[in-house]
């Protein structure tokens, strides 16, 4: 979810110069500027053959989140221009599901709360399949997102230990957004999107990961290919652990400071999350 510093432009799998945009510190996403070129779609291997280990997962199926598995994150983290305070009650099991609730309270100095929720230090992945089910919130305002952060960034800092969006979106828009970031003397991003016809439904957002590449897809369809391929342009941070994080924020620079109130509460669900490793 950190945003615009300068992008690199990749052309057939290859990191080419980056063309460099000034910006804060802080996660700044507004006037993003992505490559907008169509990816052909690629049906995905089939991974319920032997190709694919289950290695870790959450399925919600009990009556309260697994802390285990999981962290609550408190507060507001004062980035983005976020206008959410997170708290743990924000986020409950029900019916099989996850369910993270934005809703119109005032907490903390913020009009709005919502759930943020992390594996630091409980699990982290170092390539691999990983995926989740997930269903979105629409409304002007709302910034649902699962995605991972490097597993060091208590010692590197952000953006050096590196993030992987495996899924934003933004406002009540079909478009689908995942992105990388790392540091290059400074911050650089790569990324792409796509679009779906009815981004309230349930769909199956995920990455798959190695030494090489990292892929995106949705619904089992590639849109966006980085190269990782021997550190390629800085990238050796994509070579370490990451962890994984769930939230949905209220406001802020990506979906635009104005909240449309009559959409809340309003609640991301996610059905399971799941990681593999390849075999």
């Amino acid at each position: 979810m950190k945003k615009t510093f300068f992008n690199l432009v990749i052309c057939a799998g290859i990191v080419l110069l980056p063309v460099i945009f000034v910006s804060s510190c802080k996660k700044t996403p507004a006037n993003m500027s992505r490559p907008l070129t169509p990816t052909q779609p690629v049906t995905k291997p089939d991974t319920t053959t032997p190709n694919y280990t289950l290695v870790w997962s959450d399925e919600f199926n009990g009556a309260t989140i697994d802390a285990t598995k999981w962290n609550m994150e408190t507060g507001n983290l004062g980035v983005n221009q976020e206008e959410e305070y997170y708290q743990a009650s924000n986020a409950t099991v029900a019916n099989g599901n996850l369910v993270i609730t934005a809703q119109k309270q005032a907490v903390g100095g913020q009009p709005y709360t919502s759930a943020r929720m992390n594996t630091m230090g409980k699990f982290t992945a170092e390539y691999g399949r990983i995926e989740a089910r997930i269903k979105l919130p629409l409304g002007q305002g709302l910034w649902p997102a699962f995605w991972m952060l490097g597993a060091n960034i208590n010692t590197v800092s952000w953006p050096t230990c590196g993030e992987m969006d495996i899924m934003e979106h933004i406002n009540a828009d079909s478009t689908i957004y995942g992105t990388m970031h790392w540091n290059v003397n400074g911050h650089v991003q790569y990324g792409q999107t796509t679009t779906i016809s009815d981004p309230g439904g349930y769909h199956v957002y995920d990455i798959d990961w190695d030494a090489n590449s990292i892929r995106w897809y949705v619904d089992s369809t590639l849109y966006v290919t980085g190269n990782i391929a021997n550190n390629i342009n800085g990238t050796n941070a994509f070579h370490l652990p990451f962890f994984i994080i769930l939230n949905l924020a209220v406001g802020g620079d990506f979906p635009g400071l104005t909240v449309d109130e009559s959409k809340l509460p309003a609640s991301m669900y996610v059905d399971y999350v799941r990681v593999y490793t390849a075999n």
